[in-house]
């Protein structure tokens, strides 16, 4: 039979499991298999698994409840093998790399900061600090019909963002990264300036909440903080 596989896990860790059952339609208990210095955790399958809430959320209860007993490497949700001897062979073909993860991430949870910024209040940024800027839009603004006035400005004020929020977003993550063990920046997407993961020792874990809530507050108009964690270590397993 199938396997949906939650995680991985070293050998000492408790794999608390009891009362967990599986995702699926007809879900069958949380369990175990070994294969040497490892264990994935896993429930057996009998169909394609896709993304519905009721699954995504017993995925995240099984990565949470794994969390809280020692390091894992957390499987994306959907991660399925065709039998145990897949897994088995997995773990063994790379147990010297996932042992070396396991430990990078002992006593560390990941934290995701997204910062959001307000293109309106961007914008009278811009029309306020740049003189340029201001001129062009008053010219366009006092009906001057010159048809390369809005490209102008419009050229302008791209240029202006980018630069902008790529100083924000460098000097944002200079502020967060001393406090994590090890982090990456994704590219940003809509509205979004800053796209960060960062993998946040349990020692350090309240210095870093306290950095992020002071950033936040003094971070100055139009820009929003998004904080999500603790959370498993996706960002930071191959």
């Amino acid at each position: 039979m199938a396997l949906y596989v939650y995680a991985i896990t070293g050998e000492q860790h408790p794999l608390d499991l009891d009362g967990l059952s599986g995702v699926g339609s007809e879900p069958s208990p949380v369990r175990v298999v070994a294969a040497g210095p490892l264990c994935a955790v896993v429930s057996d399958i009998s169909e394609e698994i896709r993304p519905k809430r009721r699954d995504v959320l017993i995925h995240q209860d099984v990565q949470e409840r794994l969390m809280s007993g020692g390091p894992v490497l957390p499987l994306q949700f959907g991660y399925t093998a065709t039998d145990e001897s897949a897994v088995e062979q997995a773990l063994r073909k790379d147990a010297d790399g996932y042992l070396a993860t396991l430990e990078r991430l002992r006593g560390c949870a990941e934290y995701h900061v997204r910062a959001v910024q307000d293109e309106e209040e961007l914008l009278r940024q811009i029309l306020r600090d740049s003189p340029e800027a201001r001129e062009l839009n008053e010219r366009i603004r006092s009906g001057d019909e010159d048809p390369q006035l809005p490209l102008a400005l419009g050229q302008l004020i791209a240029a202006q963002v980018q630069e902008r929020q790529q100083a924000l977003s460098s000097g944002l993550v200079d502020a967060l990264v001393p406090f994590a063990r090890d982090y990456t920046v994704r590219q940003a997407s809509g509205t979004d300036l800053l796209n960060l993961s960062l993998l946040v020792a349990d020692d350090r874990r309240e210095e870093f909440r306290t950095a992020e809530g002071n950033l936040a507050r003094g971070i100055g108009d139009g820009i929003e903080f998004r904080l999500s964690g603790p959370l498993p270590p996706y960002s930071f397993v191959q």
